[in-house]
């Protein structure tokens, strides 16, 4: 991404948190850019949050969240918002559901399209789990704000869960040759120990079945009214499914 070098870092057994390296920002930006990264919390989660204060004892930095419960957090978000880091713009994008504060940041720098780091919503071929929302908050998330974005915006998500969904996702369309085409891709990297992040928005369209609930293949499967009794009705299979 222009004017943005993300570095992929694992953690515990599949969380993902991401490092921009750009030198742009210089010695003390890069610090800061760290922690915007890693630990801008999207959530709540101890999996994603929890070592904030440990972290903020040796990194005097600030950390913005959507609510007050993250761990550590010095500024809180809305949607809307929008904050500048060096040459980067940073737009917030209130997405509750798994959590109430969930928030999600796309991320761009002159112009482009740039990149959205999604948390606990969005995963490549999947979605997280509606611990604390409704399929109809959900649908806002993936559908009419994450789902507007540019195409080709590209997706760094909280979790390594791709091939698992993938599985699922062919449960759903049994047909969808790109279901197929990525389910191969992404088993092959993983046999290498390599992360399937990122995907694209453009590419999330034709093979999550959370992003495809207004398909007919989908919406006929599950005999749903509309997209959004298909969105709960998606959930509720995958929250049952085993890959």
């Amino acid at each position: 991404m222009e004017g943005m070098k993300v570095r992929i870092l694992p953690a515990l057994g599949d969380n993902y948190m991401y490092l921009d390296t750009n030198k742009y920002f210089g010695s003390s930006m890069q610090c800061q850019e760290f922690f915007f990264l890693n630990r801008h919390c999207r959530n709540c989660g101890r999996d994603h949050a929890g070592g904030n204060k440990k972290l903020l004892e040796k990194v005097k930095v600030d950390v913005y969240g959507g609510e007050s419960r993250v761990e550590g957090i010095s500024h809180t978000v809305s949607d809307g918002d929008s904050l500048k880091i060096g040459n980067l713009e940073v737009s917030c994008l209130a997405t509750p559901c798994h959590t109430s504060g969930h928030i999600c940041y796309h991320v761009r720098s002159s112009g482009k399209s740039g990149a959205v780091f999604t948390g606990d919503t969005l995963f490549i071929a999947g979605c997280g789990r509606f611990f604390e929302g409704t399929p109809d908050q959900m649908y806002t998330a993936l559908i009419e704000k994450l789902g507007k974005l540019p195409d080709d915006t590209k997706v760094y998500c909280g979790h390594e869960y791709t091939c698992a969904n993938l599985k699922f996702a062919e449960t759903v369309e049994p047909t969808n040759e790109a279901i197929k085409e990525k389910l191969e891709w992404a088993e092959e990297l993983r046999s290498e120990n390599q992360p399937t992040v990122p995907s694209t928005i453009g590419e999330e369209k034709t093979y999550n079945p959370f992003m495809r609930v207004a398909e007919e293949a989908v919406m006929k499967k599950y005999g749903a009214r509309d997209p959004i009794a298909a969105m709960k009705m998606v959930r509720a299979d995958k929250d049952k499914f085993k890959a």
